[in-house]
């Protein structure tokens, strides 16, 4: 796979913060996932996918304000970069022109 491919969970990844918007915490990542798909991701796998999204600039992130709740930490914050919007729009695109028409295929089965 090449540098342009996106894998099933960075699209998941990418999905979740095209629909949360800017500023999306890891951990409401985790929780959209898991709501849209009933796919249980450990913190860990969000936060180095994420991390691997950044590193390729498809994903941005800056420190949050420091939380109460959090005992003054500040959470990292994540949002999809124009880049990274472009290429899961190249990707939903690709899929949708494979998939478009199997559906009596798929549910024949």
């Amino acid at each position: 796979m090449g540098r342009h491919h996106l894998g099933t969970f960075d699209q998941l990844l990418l999905y979740a913060l095209v629909r949360l918007g800017t500023d999306a915490p890891g951990l409401e990542i985790a929780r959209l996932i898991e709501e849209r798909t009933g796919r249980i991701v450990s913190p860990g796998a969000i936060y180095t996918g994420l991390g691997r999204l950044e590193a390729r600039g498809l994903v941005q992130s800056k420190l949050g304000e420091p939380l109460a709740q959090r005992g003054g930490k500040r959470r990292r914050l994540y949002t999809a970069t124009r880049s990274g919007v472009a290429r899961l729009r190249a990707m939903h695109d690709t899929l949708g022109d494979m998939a478009r028409g199997l559906r009596p295929k798929l549910h024949s089965s």
